[in-house]
């Protein structure tokens, strides 16, 4: 089984939870770092580790209406300062091959978005950084069919890579988490990651934006943590309704302190007895 280190933290599915946490998208950095020192805090209390998540750019919006955020010379300069004032890990997602380069300049962890985890030209560039690789788990992709994304990035030399479920396609306007998946995907060895917020959203489901149901998440970062993962990936906001991106399925920032607690016992219990599939 593998680890994945990040400076003082490790990433691993026989390691203490990692909790990755932010707002979907950058709004500032006044508003990142009220987010960052909340959530860092937590963890912290909760003896588990974090990661810093935000986008600088929202590229695939529902609607061409849509906020996308900061842009990524500004976002970026927000992850870099966010990194250095809190000595947090921080990740964010890339869209293009020319993004790699200059965004693992900023951060630490590139994230690969879901729609995007076959184009084998993203996966090298993003490989070629040295920098870790997150990989969303397409929507139309089986568990078992991440071991060819995988080894695109692998064929860079680069091992440092991290597995996201973010829920499968499941008729229109839903999404199904078939918890089945992340033992499977664990086979590769990686670090298994749950997305617990865009696993219960609902693309496109508002017409012009995505809808969701908040009030599952929690329910699906139990059912994740309880079966033994490296991380947990979990979108928050201190007022959902009035944020300008995947509202409907972030946690209230109010609420994270108990949910992390929560989650660092099945965590623990999860750890002491590993699962074998």
């Amino acid at each position: 089984m593998k680890t994945v280190t990040i400076r003082d933290l490790t990433i691993g599915n026989d390691s203490p939870l990692t909790v990755i946490a932010g707002p979907c998208q950058l709004e500032s950095y006044d508003h990142a770092a009220m987010i960052a020192e909340a959530m860092k805090k937590a963890c912290a209390a909760a003896g588990a580790g974090y990661v810093f998540k935000a986008s600088y750019d929202k590229a695939n919006r529902t609607s061409v209406s849509g906020k996308r955020g900061l842009g990524m010379d500004a976002g970026l300069e927000v992850l870099a300062k966010i990194r250095r004032e809190f000595d947090v890990p921080t990740l964010t997602d890339i869209h293009s091959e020319a993004q790699c380069a200059p965004v693992a300049e900023a951060v630490d962890i590139l994230q690969i978005p879901a729609f995007l985890c076959r184009q084998t030209d993203l996966l090298v560039a993003a490989g070629n950084t040295g920098a870790v690789i997150n990989i969303k788990k397409g929507q139309f992709l089986a568990p078992w069919d991440m071991v060819n994304v995988v080894k695109k990035v692998e064929s860079t030399g680069n091992d440092r890579i991290l597995l996201t479920e973010r829920g499968t396609s499941f008729g229109y306007n839903t999404l199904v988490a078939d918890m089945r998946g992340l033992p499977t995907m664990a086979k590769t060895g990686y670090p298994v990651v749950m997305d617990a917020t865009h696993s219960v959203q609902q693309p496109g489901g508002q017409g012009g934006s995505s809808g969701g149901q908040r009030e599952f998440a929690p329910v699906m970062a139990r059912c994740a943590v309880s079966l033994g993962i490296g991380a947990v990936f979990i979108e928050t906001h201190e007022a959902p309704d009035t944020a300008p991106s995947d509202g409907p399925n972030m946690i209230p920032l109010d609420q994270m302190p108990a949910l992390v607690a929560s989650l660092m016992q099945f965590d623990a219990l999860a750890k002491a007895d590993p699962l074998r599939v």
